[in-house]
């Protein structure tokens, strides 16, 4: 497979590199860099689901197994080393930081399928140092989704339980009881950084950006997301600890 090269590209190549030394083999193996600036990474065989999301994507079993890649995934990281001269990206990074390098980009889009299970996880492009729990709150905004339900019909199929399914993706990753009575802040801080990455992409005139933000009900779909968070936090708190 080949792409365009993220800025990162080299260091990101020996991260892939040292995860699998590490044990975490459902990354893609970098191939090389051409010389116009693509990248070349191999090909992970199974299925992607892509938008308006099949059910088969979000079973119980599919979001705890998703839970379960990311815990392999930070384990591994955990044991290489940041290297701390490259300018990782800061679009959807953890503004505290942290000596681990995670993904901050695990969406439905990148993750690959096998049997009904996550096998493989890819674009590693948005790559940065952070908390484990901050990669966790990312995950759990798409994989749940933490969106109130006007919004999350937009793409993903009706009635799914937040609360449930929260509580079903901590289970997959293991997550320690601090850490579940942290989580809720965490998303809401995630999603926070989030709108701020789209309202940085809409002042810059991207039009893919302007026109999501248009369909999809513009900044009061955002106001109404994040309302229902601080709403539904202790609710999401109280599961999470059951």
């Amino acid at each position: 497979m080949e792409r365009p090269a993220p800025r990162a590209a080299r260091t990101l190549h020996r991260y892939l590199l040292a995860l699998k030394e590490h044990g975490f083999d459902a990354a893609p193996t970098p191939v090389g860099l051409t010389a116009d600036g693509r990248e070349r990474l191999t090909f992970i065989p199974g299925d992607v689901a892509l938008p308006p999301f099949p059910r088969w994507v979000m079973t119980q079993t599919a979001l705890r197994s998703v839970g379960s890649l990311l815990r392999r995934l930070h384990e591994a990281s955990a044991m290489i080393p940041v290297d701390t001269d490259v300018e990782w990206s800061r679009d959807l990074a953890d503004p505290e930081g942290g000596t681990m390098l995670c993904h901050n980009d695990v969406c439905l889009e990148n993750v690959v399928f096998r049997d009904g299970r996550a096998a493989g996880l890819i674009d590693f492009d948005l790559a940065a140092p952070g908390r484990p729990l901050w990669d966790v709150a990312m995950t759990a905004r798409y994989w749940v989704p933490m969106l109130d339900p006007e919004s999350a019909t937009a793409l993903h199929p009706a009635g799914l339980d937040a609360p449930t399914r929260l509580r079903i993706l901590a289970d997959g990753y293991r997550l320690s009881r601090q850490d579940r009575a942290e989580l809720p802040d965490v998303i809401e801080q995630a999603t926070a950084s989030c709108r701020a990455f789209v309202a940085d992409r809409v002042a810059g005139g991207d039009p893919a950006y302007i026109q999501a933000l248009a369909e999809r009900g513009g900044w009061q779909r955002w106001d109404r997301m994040q309302e229902w968070l601080v709403t539904h936090r202790e609710r999401f708190t109280s599961v999470l600890l059951e």
